[in-house]
């Protein structure tokens, strides 16, 4: 596979749409809501505050540009959970899984309905998604899941080698869950889409316009940048894993870096060799997982498993471009498509997404109510950020609703020990997490940190 030539920046964000910077703040005003982040759950709060209540001044501070992070560099699987999958939502709150589940469909619901009714043009696909067992092992943990999933009334279905195989020609597959929920959109058109249904709404948007520093004042908040402030009446925060404006959350979240590769247009002789005709996203089954998924324009985007923390929370832009990760992703596309190979890579890049211990959202707020925050959303947030906007909205206004009545939405995890335990604890937790992949067993590491509720994911 070749990696020459190839392009070291996000391939949903090197696009002839990409949207003009708006202005920086470079003068004081007021606002009834300021949202600091303009990803996908600073732009959903602030077009849901709006939709809620079209008189309110809504003002968005982003520090560089409108869905440059993490909203514009993931996978752009739009999945129906709210926590992080359905295993990791039943071990945690098992009472509560049918109304999380039926909250993640309509959850859902709303996005795709917002696409359509601001015409966001972003490729929005309602294909389903296929996890797919690639090591015995893993078989009888897809059969496990489809039963308990079935019994709470989700529409999946197991496959067996021979019928995932008919779908998508991988030597690799041994079975496969389907889930037809599951909806692909390109991720950072999403985010503009956003972005401009929020100017259309009359949000105010202020890019390269970092916030310092939040600050109670008075009945409301100040919000100090680099040239101005703001002062507001009530703040959400949603910084995703940007270093944390608030003391409190300064353990709750790491950064971790995921790496994806992008191949050029394959041509109609390598589509035929590899199937795929129902276009579906593919995620495999392992600890450290692969997703894939095709473009508009028959590209593959192969991305995940090396999952990278470093010492200290390090969050430098050279971390970003991890050649040896980029030659290992290859080399695994290679092996899950023998088809494939000597296909050209167009595009490879890095960005940083912010887990928490129990891998999914948590809420809180801040400042007397007046400020909320959600975070932690580890890799799974391109719905689940929505829902998190309307938590924090609800959360502001002291309303109880059922979102806010969530088991979920009042508990917090555990916060990551400062370092250099952490970056022990994570490491050997990586070792243990790529030695059960291999074996099928989890070690006393892995069983001690799940009893205890903890983990470390993408």
């Amino acid at each position: 596979m070749s990696l020459s030539g190839v392009r070291h920046l996000p391939y949903w964000l090197d696009d002839p749409a990409r949207p003009d910077p708006l202005p920086r703040l470079n003068r004081d005003a007021l606002a009834d809501l300021v949202v600091v982040g303009g990803g996908y759950a600073g732009l959903w709060a602030a077009l849901r505050a709006k939709e809620r209540d079209p008189v309110r001044t809504v003002t968005v501070l982003e520090a560089g540009e409108c869905g440059g992070q993490a909203s514009g560099r993931n996978g752009g699987f739009v999945e129906p959970s709210l926590t992080h999958g359905f295993g990791n939502g039943l071990a945690r709150w098992p009472k509560e899984m049918p109304e999380l589940l039926r909250q993640g469909s309509a959850n859902l619901d709303g996005l795709v309905d917002t696409v359509a009714r601001y015409d966001i043009d972003c490729s929005l696909e309602r294909t389903g998604e296929l996890q797919v067992a690639t090591r015995q092992h893993q078989v009888a943990g897809l059969a496990r899941e489809v039963e308990q999933q079935l019994a709470l009334g989700r529409e999946v279905s197991l496959l067996d080698a021979a019928q995932v195989r008919d779908l998508v020609h991988s030597p690799t597959y041994l079975a496969a869950v389907q889930d037809p929920e599951v909806v692909l959109v390109e991720p950072a058109r999403l985010a503009w889409g956003l972005r401009a249904a929020c100017l259309e709404r009359g949000v105010t948007i202020h890019e390269n316009s970092p916030v310092g520093a939040v600050e109670r004042s008075g009945t409301g908040v100040d919000l100090r940048s680099e040239a101005a402030r703001v002062h507001a009446q009530q703040v959400v925060l949603a910084t995703n894993a940007a270093p944390p404006l608030l003391r409190r959350l300064r353990l709750m979240t790491v950064p971790v870096f995921d790496y994806s590769l992008m191949t050029e247009p394959l041509d109609a002789g390598q589509r035929a060799e590899i199937g795929w005709r129902g276009r579906q996203g593919i995620g495999d089954a392992a600890n450290l997982f692969h997703y894939y998924r095709l473009t508009r324009d028959d590209r593959l985007l192969f991305g995940g498993y090396d999952a990278v923390y470093r010492f200290g929370s390090g969050r430098s832009a050279i971390d970003r471009h991890g050649g040896p990760t980029y030659e290992l992703l290859a080399r695994h596309l290679v092996e899950t498509f023998p088809q494939l190979a000597g296909v050209r890579v167009s595009h490879a890049w890095g960005g940083v997404i912010d887990t928490c211990t129990r891998f999914c959202a948590f809420y809180g707020t801040a400042m007397g109510g007046r400020l909320a925050y959600a975070g932690g959303y580890t890799g799974l947030g391109v719905a689940a950020t929505r829902f998190a906007a309307d938590v924090c909205l609800d959360l502001l206004a002291g309303a109880a609703t059922e979102r806010t009545e969530l088991s979920m939405v009042h508990e917090r995890p555990l916060p990551f020990p400062p370092e250099p335990v952490r970056w022990l604890g994570i490491q050997a937790t990586r070792r243990s997490m790529l030695r059960a992949d291999s074996t099928g067993h989890a070690n006393l590491w892995l069983t001690t940190m799940d009893k205890l509720g903890l983990g470390f994911d993408s």
